[in-house]
């Protein structure tokens, strides 16, 4: 068996890790079971249909770990098939992208992680909820789990959902993410960006300016904009110019076609057709608790619903639908854009509810077989 140990005197890039891109091999996917009532209309059962959908699609083509609180476990492993793994791990909510770890390998196929900080996106100055504390020890309860080293860096809070790589050293992020004032305040945009090359091993951080229209993570880049291959995103596009959102994703398309990825490429950029905009009713209001004496939604509210939002299985894309024309045309996308996988669409209006997306609810355990 071997032994976790905690990285805090080097950094991935200075030992020859990367984080490869998420189209490369896997040897799993990690997920957490939903429970919380504040983020999860009418105690979370209809968003857990949605979960276990999405956990099945990709136990498909990898393996799929779900981490449920011990409240939730005996639930979660009921209802879960015996080929998906159920651990009990205490959480404050189902994010798995953004505080599970990052997964960094080497050429010779040993995977890392990478313990960032997490503040339910912008701590006590505009973050989610509070408080935050077992989500932040996910990470390396997660390493010490799979039996693989972690890096410490606790000091830097980064969420998952706000980095895209490609694998051949390029990053890309959002300026209104990153930047925001709930994260690294003390740092500069270079002090970011040196601590993105040092923990990614990437050459190159490509700033888009924004996200899409209330993101409340501050706009991460995942629901926005995605690698599909290198030099290849996906863009979350209307051509609706009345919707607040034209003049966003105009202004990302804007900045993409004017630089280069680190291998010195013009981007290819692909327009992913967005739903019309998805609005919260009451009733679905009323299904929510209060989160600190404040309402986590609002009648009305809109959602920040995109395909972009979609996990890169072995075999397969998991991307949401939402009972919109434009599903169909997404999905005929991503299909040509993925031709050896299977896409496979999931109605997730429960799971947008929440905050996010299928992206937002995975995070990939790359392949330890050196494949690049």
């Amino acid at each position: 068996m071997q032994e976790m140990k905690i990285i805090r005197d080097s950094t991935p890039s200075a030992d020859g890790f990367r984080m490869p891109a998420e189209y490369e091999p896997h040897d799993g996917c990690i997920m957490i079971f939903p429970e919380r009532a504040d983020s999860w209309q009418y105690g979370g059962y209809a968003a857990r249909k949605a979960f276990l959908q999405i956990a099945e699609a990709i136990a498909r083509s990898e393996k799929v770990t779900v981490c449920a609180g011990g409240a939730q476990y005996d639930n979660a492993r009921a209802l879960l098939p015996p080929h998906i793994r159920v651990v009990e791990m205490s959480c404050n909510d189902a994010w798995a992208r953004d505080y599970a770890p990052t997964f960094v390998k080497n050429d010779a196929g040993v995977i890392r992680g990478i313990d960032w900080g997490f503040n339910a996106w912008g701590g006590l100055y505009d973050g989610l909820y509070f408080p935050w504390d077992k989500d932040n020890q996910m990470a390396r309860k997660l390493c010490d789990m799979l039996e693989k080293d972690v890096y410490c860096k606790r000091d830097f809070i980064l969420e998952g959902g706000s980095i895209h790589v490609d694998g051949e050293g390029t990053c890309m992020v959002t300026e209104s993410c990153l930047l925001s004032r709930g994260r690294n305040p003390d740092l500069s945009r270079e002090e970011i960006e040196e601590n993105l090359k040092s923990y990614l091993n990437v050459s190159k951080i490509l700033w888009l300016p924004c996200g899409i229209y209330n993101d409340e993570t501050n706009g991460h880049v995942d629901n926005i904009c995605a690698f599909t291959a290198p030099g290849e995103v996906v863009l979350a596009w209307t051509e609706d110019r009345s919707d607040v959102q034209y003049a966003m994703s105009q202004a990302c398309l804007d900045y993409l076609e004017g630089v280069t990825d680190a291998g010195g490429r013009r981007l290819k950029v692909h327009k992913l057709p967005l739903p019309k905009p998805v609005t919260i009713t009451s009733g679905e209001c009323q299904g929510l608790d209060i989160c600190q004496d404040e309402p986590t939604r609002i009648p009305g509210e809109r959602l920040a619903a995109s395909y972009v939002n979609f996990y890169i299985a072995n075999g397969s894309i998991v991307m949401p639908g939402f009972g919109d024309p434009a599903d169909e045309a997404a999905k005929a996308i991503l299909q040509e854009l993925f031709p050896d996988r299977e896409v496979i669409q999931i109605y997730t209006r429960d799971i947008l509810i929440g905050g996010g997306n299928i992206h937002c609810i995975t995070q990939q355990i790359p392949g330890e077989h050196y494949d690049r």
